[in-house]
C-alpha cells in the first residue's frame, strides 16, 4: 500500500482512544462532558460580552470582576475536552456544535443594565453548578473518579463566582 493510501485510510479511521469504560459509560460521560463544554464556552462568551459592554459608576470593579470570571471559565475548556478524549469519546467540533448543545442562553440585547448583567450571570452560574453536580453524579455511577475530581474543583470555582455575583447584586440592607 502506498504512503498516500495509508494516510488516506488513517484519516477515515474512527478515533479509538483506549478506555477502561464500557460503551455505555463512554457515551454517557462524553455526552455529559460535551454539554458541559458547550455551556462553558457559552458562559465564557456571555461573561466576556457583559465585560465588554459594562458601563456605569461601578464600571471598573465589574469590568475587572467579569474579566477574572471569564479567564477562570475559559481555563476549564481544554481540561473538559481532553477528559472527553481520555474516557474514549469525541468532543465538540465547531461553534455550531456548541450552539446545538449549550443550555446557557445567549443575550444579544443592545443594552443591558449592569445590575441585570450581574444578575443574569449569577443565575447562569447557579444553573451551571447544578449541571456540574449532575455530571458528578454520572461520574460516580460509572466509577469515573478522575472526572469527578476535576468537576469538584469546577463546582468550587463556580460557587465562588456565584457568591461574588450574588454579593454584587444584593440589595443594601438596613444597619
Amino acid at each position: 500500500m502506498s504512503t498516500m493510501s495509508k494516510a488516506s485510510e488513517r484519516r477515515k479511521a474512527p478515533l479509538q482512544t483506549p478506555s477502561n469504560f464500557d460503551t455505555n459509560a463512554i457515551r454517557d460521560l462524553s455526552g455529559a462532558l460535551n454539554a458541559i463544554l458547550a455551556d462553558t464556552f457559552a458562559l465564557y462568551l456571555k461573561t466576556k460580552n457583559f465585560h465588554w459592554h459594562m458601563s456605569g459608576p461601578h464600571f471598573r470593579d465589574y469590568h475587572l470582576l467579569l474579566d477574572e470570571h471569564a479567564d477562570q471559565i475559559f481555563a476549564m475548556t481544554d481540561d473538559i475536552a481532553e477528559r472527553v478524549r481520555k474516557v474514549g469519546g469525541t468532543t465538540i467540533h465547531s461553534i455550531g456544535h456548541i450552539a446545538r448543545l449549550q443550555r446557557v442562553l445567549d443575550n444579544d440585547a443592545d443594552y443591558v443594565t449592569p445590575e441585570d448583567m450581574l444578575a443574569e450571570l449569577r443565575d447562569d452560574n447557579k444553573d451551571f453548578a447544578g449541571r456540574l453536580k449532575e455530571a458528578h453524579d454520572l461520574c460516580d455511577e460509572h466509577g469515573d473518579v478522575a472526572t469527578a475530581s476535576l468537576i469538584e474543583n469546577w463546582i468550587d470555582e463556580t460557587e465562588r463566582r456565584l457568591w461574588f455575583l450574588y454579593e454584587s447584586t444584593r440589595e443594601k440592607h438596613a444597619p
